[in-house]
């Protein structure tokens, strides 16, 4: 009993021991903290998504109407081509082999625009084609003929007869269209008939890389692919605001922007084929001054003497800002304004000078001069005092020769092309593009010309 009560005050005696060096080695307090998570209050705002809201205001735009109205106006165009194939051997063993013939055949879009059968649609579309077929949306099938052609604009009027009246699509004044504003793509894409697809007005006045014609497209996000070309672009009440044309894509198909001619500039390029067969070009006679890229507006460089810029009293350093009241920010919105005028309209012009907001009426010119890219020259149409002079009813003047086929041949400055591969030249237009069409495909081109003189002189050069 005694050793059990002597343990046991050992094991106090330790514990007491324990105790007070523990006190003297750690004397600081020891504190343990718990985080409690408190819940987080919430508040009910009074606001809704943007995405909701976008999700909702798509909802209330009722385009059922505007597609009813345009899918029996929108055609599918089927062209046919006949090509020539020619076998590389005949060329090398010198058989004079006529090569053979085969049909090529595309297709595209088209829009009626009048209860008669005029059609628009692109002039890549039809380019080339020996023989037109139109099928309606009621799977009726017509020849069509081709009225007239703008490669520039890339614009083509066709025309069909048909006992009925057709049904058509009005002209929209595309300058009233807004960025955001809904669209409808309606066409026959991959010869899918009567397709229709929606979408916004991504921007205006687009000028695309590469493309040396239009530079004032509409850009959308409506879906687009092969075989929308020369389809319809309305707005919600079915009217048309352009006419599809280009993508924007690395494979051939829609991956999220296409592009439209502006139905401004389609309406003028059909007025102007109706009634002189050729497009009217018109200008305000001046250069532009591209030495500033940070303005907006288009600043102008020199005058063209005797213009209607001139007379009107615009002048050098001026920053065009309106044309009739439509915002010109950069060239490709000013060149689209003038695009969709005629030679001797009158535009009003507000211009920047010095900070001082000034608006002049222009009296616009027709463009008499013309370049041919291939060849390197600048051409321009003759006077009425030329044409009498020479005894002709058309031709090209040469202003300036950048290219050394003609130089070696003594081909100079003021030198009158007559003919281009033995047809007769009209003008300053006709010959630019007959040249270019010509030149560097691999065959000799004729030219006629009538040196400083007065006498003809004929040159072939590749």
């Amino acid at each position: 009993m005694k050793k059990l009560f002597g343990l046991l005050g050992m094991a106090i005696l330790g514990g007491a021991i324990t105790l007070g060096g523990y006190k003297m080695l750690f004397n600081e307090e020891v504190i343990v903290e718990r985080t409690i998570s408190e819940p987080v209050e919430t508040i009910t705002a009074n606001y809704n998504p943007a995405l909701n809201k976008a999700k909702s205001f798509a909802n209330s735009v009722d385009l059922t109407i505007a597609a009813e109205n345009t899918v029996h106006a929108v055609v599918h165009v089927k062209n046919t081509a006949v090509r020539t194939q020619t076998n590389p051997a005949d060329i090398f063993f010198g058989n004079r082999s006529n090569g053979r013939k085969y049909e090529q055949v595309g297709t595209g879009s088209g829009v009626i625009i009048s209860q008669d059968g005029y059609i628009v649609t692109n002039n890549h579309v039809i380019d080339g084609a020996t023989e037109i077929e139109i099928t309606l949306n009621n799977r009726q099938k017509y020849k069509a003929k081709l009225i007239g052609t703008d490669k520039d604009n890339d614009i083509a009027l066709l025309k069909i007869d048909s006992d009925v009246d057709l049904p058509y699509i009005p002209f929209a004044n595309s300058d009233n269209i807004k960025i955001g504003e809904w669209v409808l793509a309606v066409g026959n894409p991959y010869n899918l008939t009567s397709t229709v697809t929606a979408g916004i007005v991504s921007a205006k006045g687009r000028d695309l890389e590469g493309n040396s014609a239009i530079d004032s497209f509409i850009q959308t996000d409506a879906a687009v692919n092969p075989g929308n070309s020369g389809g319809a672009l309305v707005n919600t009440r079915g009217e048309l605001v352009g006419i599809n044309t280009a993508i924007s894509s690395k494979t051939g198909s829609f991956v999220g922007y296409s592009f439209a001619v502006p139905s401004n500039i389609a309406k003028k390029v059909i007025d102007d084929l109706l009634e002189f067969g050729a497009v009217q070009e018109a200008i305000l006679g001046i250069n532009i001054d591209g030495s500033d890229n940070n303005i907006e507006g288009v600043k102008i460089g020199d005058l063209s003497k005797g213009s209607g810029a001139e007379k009107s009293g615009l002048k050098s350093g001026d920053v065009i800002k309106k044309v009739n009241n439509v915002k010109i920010s950069k060239f490709s919105e000013l060149r689209g304004q003038l695009t969709a005028k005629r030679p001797g309209e009158f535009v009003d012009i507000t211009v920047d000078r010095e900070g001082e907001l000034i608006t002049k009426s222009v009296k616009l010119s027709k463009k008499d001069v013309y370049v041919s890219k291939d060849l390197n020259i600048l051409l321009k149409d003759l006077t009425k005092k030329e044409q009498k002079k020479y005894s002709i009813s058309g031709g090209a003047k040469i202003l300036r020769n950048g290219n050394k086929s003609l130089d070696y041949y003594g081909v100079k400055e003021g030198y009158i092309i007559t003919e281009i591969n033995k047809k007769p030249v009209l003008n300053a237009s006709d010959a630019a593009k007959a040249i270019d069409a010509s030149y560097g495909n691999g065959n000799p081109i004729y030219i006629e010309v009538i040196n400083l003189e007065g006498e003809r002189e004929r040159y072939a050069f590749r």
